[in-house]
């Protein structure tokens, strides 16, 4: 099976990163523009996987979409689709057959979309087919639990329904940073949008106004160089492309990683993270993640790596991801003597809430193996403990999903990567 052998033995790093363009700002830009009808430019375009296919699908003339493994792709395309006209199949991976899609299904059809499940009722594939006028209303509700990319695909075609949309969120809202970058890149792009109150949002009617658009650096790709530099004795990273007034809720990584003794600074789209001899480490952190999912696995290697007792909440939407990010979690934590544990409802701060422990300092005799299952996160997040212990990293081309420079990126701050394609 192919591997990277990942190790470092300086503990001192120094560099500079130029990271690629957020994958989560793209793919919203790609959207908006198709949905513009206007051809305007998009620089620093992430050149990940899912951009890739999103910009593919958009631009084929073929009757049958395949969205592979890439969940924003497909959601923002099954919205998108709903307004087009003729008869489209959408489909995808084995794993994206069984990532639920029901919500915004539902969503779509409430508002007068036609769209058939060719398959298992609430997963993909699916038949749309042309939007039905008379079936049309501008209002509908539509839970926040899920995956706020439901909401984001329903919000970026509501300006070109005939009345736009008042949408209603029914329950606990779940990545809301998610949603309110999807709101910001839709005002410049000349959309506007009101909060009637907490849980409803209205877009009327508009236009989309095409411009040239620059996307902003990756802040979740980010979070493993956070990471390296809380391994590390000393550590100065320069990471380009990222800005302080940013609209990734992952830029929340800043102020996390001062837990482990990391500190930012910021100037002219650059942050530099740095970590000095007499940084220390809290001795106990805890974070709710609501708001931040895609931090939790770079956090968790963090609190591993550091050995720092962490609690963890908001991980509900972890479990349909690429993968159970949770088990996947739990089952490589503990190759390197580190345990993810839920608590007991009785320890839990809050009862209708899952609190999860993480208990122990990462160590391993011999070069642990560990399972990216089909995961770009997981391969990223495991691979800086390579500053501790050599760790191998199973199937690391994964990491093209969202990261293709990664291990490249890893080379230049001084990580040694031996690739293994043994059968």
């Amino acid at each position: 099976m192919t591997h990277t052998l990942v190790s470092k033995t300086s503990k001192i790093t120094k560099g500079t990163i130029h990271l690629e363009g957020s994958k989560s700002i793209s793919n919203r830009a790609l959207i908006i523009r198709a949905l513009s009808k206007q051809d305007f430019s998009i620089d620093h375009l992430s050149i990940s996987d899912d951009s890739n296919i999103l910009q593919r699908l958009l631009a084929q003339t073929d009757d049958v979409y395949d969205a592979g493994h890439a969940g924003t792709c497909y959601r923002f395309m099954t919205a998108y689709l709903a307004l087009q006209s003729g008869s489209q199949t959408l489909t995808g991976s084995a794993r994206m057959k069984e990532r639920p899609i029901g919500p915004l299904v539902e969503a779509l059809r409430t508002i007068g979309a036609d769209i058939d499940y060719i398959e298992n009722e609430g997963y993909p594939p699916l038949q749309i087919k042309d939007f039905d006028q008379d079936r049309y209303q501008n209002k509908v509700s539509i839970s926040g639990g899920v995956s706020s990319q439901y909401l984001s695909a329903l919000l970026m075609i509501a300006p070109q329904l005939p009345q736009g949309l008042t949408m209603h969120i029914t329950d606990t809202l779940v990545s809301r940073p998610y949603l309110e970058m999807t709101l910001r890149i839709m005002q410049e792009f000349g959309v506007d949008h009101e909060w009637i109150n907490e849980m409803t949002i209205h877009v009327g009617p508009q236009s989309y106004q095409g411009k040239a658009y620059t996307v902003e650096s990756d802040w979740s790709a980010a979070s493993y160089h956070y990471a390296i530099a809380a391994f590390s004795e000393e550590a100065e990273i320069e990471l380009h492309g990222l800005f302080q007034d940013s609209l990734q809720g992952d830029s929340a990584i800043a102020d996390i990683a001062t837990a482990f003794g990391v500190q930012s600074s910021f100037a002219n789209n650059v942050v530099t993270i740095t970590k000095t001899k007499d940084s220390k480490p809290k001795e106990l952190f805890e974070y709710d993640f609501i708001r931040q999912p895609d931090l939790a696995q770079s956090v968790a290697v963090m609190s591993a790596g550091m050995g720092v007792y962490s609690m963890f909440s908001g991980l509900s939407t972890l479990k349909i991801k690429e993968t159970d990010r949770i088990l996947a979690l739990q089952q490589e934590l503990a190759k390197v003597q580190v345990f993810l544990s839920l608590l007991p409802k009785k320890f839990s701060p809050k009862s209708d809430e899952d609190y999860y422990a993480i208990n122990g300092a990462a160590t391993a005799e011999e070069a642990p193996e560990i399972e990216t299952y089909k995961d770009h996160r997981m391969a990223m997040a495991f691979a800086p403990l390579g500053l501790l212990f050599p760790i191998k990293i199973l199937k690391p081309d994964v990491v093209s999903k969202s990261y293709i420079s990664y291990w490249d990126d890893l080379k230049k701050l001084g990580f040694s990567l031996v690739r293994s394609d043994d059968a």
